[in-house]
């Protein structure tokens, strides 16, 4: 039997057969040790071969080739990688620019991710209702700018705004759509403002910090009752980057995809080399700062951790 993983707790898998029918899996033991190098060797999204045993429980014992995957580092162990979901068709990111504050440097690094396993992003603007006022808006509009030309899509939502469910609804319709970000930028409650039926769990923002609370505690599929899947993960701490090299890194940046050709040198790495056409551009403001601050954090090597 072939179905696809909607929920991964460590050990024991939910499957989704022919879209109707929950079966729960475990691995066959072997499965385990087929140079499979993360954390997770099987995660929400992947479609399984399966047999159903005696007592109605399945046992996994092949997984199909991913289309694509989102991947981190794993938090406690890091050598090793963690698979958050795989198969998607888009992501959807979920920021805030205020309780909590999402970094640049994380939205950068989540969209370089994307980039490197070519899934499609379009980033989500939560809790825009806080900045109502003129010249507080221009400030996120500005903000926004910086993605949206250099081709990312940009939506500003609240989820208090019934127009903002309607526009979510269309993106996700028919689709296998990742929701990820920080906890406490509202995934949850923009899910459940999509689907009522679905109810998930809501956590409260600290007062104290402006932080967000973990709800969900593992990454879990929900069938949409207008038609798709939505893959909910936990709030993203640490965003660690795998198996990259730096001579690849600048790929991953539309901006900079599109011009590092023009630099004098084919290996030219856009740090402090002669004639570099990217740090030109970052000189003319044809490249953000922030964008090319991003980059240089990543080269450099540094952990990107955000605060709970």
């Amino acid at each position: 039997m072939k179905g696809v993983v909607i929920k991964s707790t460590g050990s024991w898998y939910t499957v989704l057969l022919n879209g109707k029918t929950i079966v729960d899996c475990r691995i066959k033991g072997l499965f385990r040790i087929k140079e499979i190098k993360s954390t997770n060797p099987i995660a929400v999204g992947d479609w399984v071969d399966f047999e159903i045993e005696e007592d109605g429980r399945g046992v996994i014992h092949s997984i199909d080739e991913r289309k694509n995957y989102i991947i981190r580092k794993s938090i406690n162990l890091s050598k090793q990688s963690h698979i958050i979901a795989a198969n998607m068709d888009q992501a959807l990111l979920i920021v805030t620019l205020a309780m909590p504050r999402t970094s640049t440097g994380f939205i950068d690094r989540f969209l370089l991710t994307a980039e490197a396993y070519h899934i499609p992003v379009s980033i989500i603007f939560n809790k825009i209702d806080l900045f109502e006022e003129d010249d507080v808006m221009k400030d996120v509009d500005d903000f926004i700018s910086v993605y949206e030309r250099i081709g990312y899509k940009c939506y500003k939502v609240s989820a208090i705004d019934n127009r903002s469910c309607d526009l979510l609804m269309s993106l996700t319709k028919d689709k296998t759509t990742l929701f990820s970000g920080h906890s406490g930028v509202g995934k949850s409650t923009l899910i459940n403002r999509m689907d009522a039926n679905l109810d998930l769990k809501v956590g409260a923002i600290s007062e104290a910090h402006s932080k967000g609370k973990h709800t969900t505690t593992f990454a879990e599929m929900h069938q949409l009752s207008y038609g798709g899947y939505i893959i909910d993960t936990p709030g993203i701490k640490e965003l660690g980057l795998v198996d990259m090299e730096k001579e690849e890194i600048s790929a991953y940046f539309p901006e900079m995809r599109a011009i590092r050709h023009q630099c004098k040198f084919n290996n030219c790495l856009h740090l402090n080399e002669p004639k570099c056409a990217v740090i030109a551009a970052v000189e003319k403001g044809d490249i953000a700062a922030s964008r090319y601050n991003s980059y240089l954090g990543i080269m450099n090597g540094e952990e990107l951790i955000a605060p709970l």
